[in-house]
């Protein structure tokens, strides 16, 4: 599938909520199992992007199949309230955050590595596939990041959105100062 640059960056300058998975997404997918406890291993730099996000007033989503404490525990971090675990059926929980943050569907963006993803990724105005998602999502996908799940995906959206929009430059200004 995929966009050309032009059609990518009018599809990006429109997005208003940036809808995640999490195994595989905003991490590289393994899990750590412990007697009482999961780990999962975030990168850091998605982090400060999503908190950028944020800041800029866009709505940053969870979805996820798994539940975890973890996740919990780090979109509590980075300010990011819709997390949803647990989710079976992802589409009634993506519609209803649209509704509830009023956003149409081509303003909203889906990043998925799975198949669970991909209902999500052809309802929104973008679905974008992680470089190491399975075959059929990323042939599926309006976009293929360069960048791994867990290892820089999400910072490579976020930054390619709020450029999209011309954010970036006031943002990086703030660190130039």
């Amino acid at each position: 599938m995929g966009l050309n640059r032009d059609q990518l960056q009018a599809a990006l300058s429109r997005i208003r909520m940036l809808v995640l998975d999490v195994d595989g997404v905003m991490t590289d997918g393994g899990i750590f199992l412990g007697a009482d406890e999961e780990i999962k291993r975030f990168d850091s730099r998605d982090g400060a992007a999503i908190k950028y996000l944020v800041r800029h007033g866009v709505v940053v989503a969870v979805i996820s199949g798994r539940e975890s404490a973890a996740v919990e525990r780090r979109c509590a971090e980075l300010g990011v309230t819709e997390v949803h675990q647990r989710v079976l059926q992802k589409m009634p929980v993506f519609v209803a955050l649209l509704e509830r943050h009023q956003v149409r569907p081509e303003e909203a963006v889906v990043m998925g590595d799975d198949l669970a993803e991909l209902p999500l990724m052809r309802r929104a105005g973008l679905g974008i596939a992680v470089a190491d998602a399975c075959p059929d999502v990323r042939r599926h996908a309006d976009w293929v990041t360069r960048a791994a799940g867990g290892h820089g995906a999400v910072r490579e959206v976020a930054e390619a959105l709020l450029k999209a929009k011309g954010l970036w430059a006031r943002l990086l200004e703030k660190y130039l100062a």
